[in-house]
């Protein structure tokens, strides 16, 4: 018969436990009860049965699931008996949460917690570029929810570049997985301008890993934009809280994701129907405020050309009788002559500068200085072409240029 000190018989039974009867662990079910947390560090609480009840023991950063009297869970971890007190108790390492009340009432109770931490604030969502050249795809490729978005990106968008991160997306290894593409993404920046977290449908429970803090903190914490597009419309996760932008599913996340090349071709041929509008009514009513310049210009000088005629016919009129006069008169009228001389001068002066700047203004909207600034004239039958409509594939069209012509032939139409 052995015999053992009491410090040598806990050593001896906590060998026995660890190594020949649960050398793997070992799991357990059953009720939440007396759950409690000591210094911020220590967790502790009962796991029970309708007949027997066990101690459970767990650190606060290793158990991140949040936990609560009545919730039915499963904990994987290894049985112990304190040296110090004698008492038998298990080390948990992971919990499982059991039953749709307690996944939703987890689910209620970290959503509470992370956005009192500002976790979900609307003010710090960034928005995503308007026009991705790469994305990096968070999914499993052997799911429908990763075909779908390929599918819908590459309809909408073609050129992009697509880096995928293969993951479980539910099970044990899922929330490693995830959180490991995560950090993947972000200590190599250039390979994605948005991250895209996806999956299909599915029980909340099949949903467990987007609903934990390790997760979600990820998706918080990605110096990358963030798109989470989870399941159905219905289904909701806390990553679609902390995303930047939340898709209801896997294909809204493609839709979102970058606009459809139909929609930006019919925006840039409306920009440039709006531009050529705007040129047309410039160079309009530039002209018609020239035109009208100008007639005004002919009639002042019309109306001074006559009363300088008038003055002319005036002095020699005066002249004629002064030449019988005296030479003060006479002096009179060589200083009259004078006068109108300078009045001449100084109205052809006026005109010739007023002429001069309605010169210069007709130059600004010459249709050649438009064209000298890289712009190009196209016709088509001899008709200026507006739109990618009015020409047909494989129709030659005249590009006027600023120096010179090109013949073309229309090969593609956006």
């Amino acid at each position: 018969m052995n015999v053992f000190s009491v410090s040598q018989f806990v050593e001896f039974l906590n060998a026995a436990l660890t190594t020949a009867v649960f050398p793997e662990g070992l799991a357990i079910e059953g009720e939440v009860a007396e759950y409690r947390v000591s210094q911020d560090k220590w967790i502790w609480f009962l796991l029970k049965d309708e007949n027997s009840v066990v101690s459970c023991f767990a650190t606060v950063w290793q158990l991140k699931t949040p936990l609560e009297d009545g919730m039915q869970i499963r904990i994987f971890g290894y049985p112990k008996i304190h040296a110090k007190s004698g008492k038998f108790s298990v080390t948990v390492e992971r919990v499982e949460l059991m039953g749709e009340g307690a996944l939703r009432r987890a689910f209620e109770l970290l959503k509470k917690k992370l956005a009192a931490e500002g976790l979900f604030a609307i003010e710090r969502k960034r928005p995503l570029p308007r026009f991705p050249e790469s994305v990096g795809l968070i999914a499993s490729r052997e799911s429908a929810a990763y075909s779908d978005f390929l599918r819908i990106l590459g309809g909408r968008w073609g050129g992009l570049k697509i880096h995928s991160a293969h993951v479980q997306v539910q099970g044990r290894d899922a929330v490693a997985d995830i959180v490991g593409a995560f950090k993947y993404f972000n200590a190599h920046p250039g390979l994605a301008d948005v991250l895209v977290l996806t999956r299909g449908g599915g029980s909340l429970e099949d949903l467990q890993a987007f609903n934990s803090e390790e997760v979600v903190r990820a998706v918080f914490g990605s110096a990358i934009p963030v798109v989470v597009g989870v399941g159905h419309e219905r289904d909701e996760t806390l990553a679609d809280y902390a995303a930047d932008l939340r898709a209801s599913t896997p294909t809204h996340a493609a839709e979102l994701l970058a606009p459809h090349r139909r929609e930006v071709a019919a925006f840039v041929d409306g920009g440039v129907e709006r531009m050529h509008g705007a040129l047309r009514g410039a160079v309009g009513g530039r002209a018609a405020a020239i035109d009208g310049m100008a007639r005004q210009i002919e009639a002042h000088a019309r109306r001074r050309i006559d009363d300088f005629r008038h003055l002319l016919l005036d002095f020699a009129r005066h002249f004629a009788a002064f030449r019988t006069s005296n030479a003060s008169r006479l002096a009179q009228g060589a200083a009259l002559a004078s006068r109108l001389s300078s009045s001449a001068s100084f109205w052809a002066g006026r005109f010739r500068t007023a002429i001069e700047a309605q010169e210069r203004l007709l130059a600004n909207v010459d249709p050649r200085r438009i064209l000298s600034r890289g712009y190009a004239l196209v016709r088509a039958g001899g008709k200026i072409v507006k739109s990618a409509q009015a020409v047909d594939i494989g129709q030659t069209v005249d590009i006027q240029l600023h120096q010179g012509r090109i013949m073309s032939k229309v090969t593609e139409k956006l």
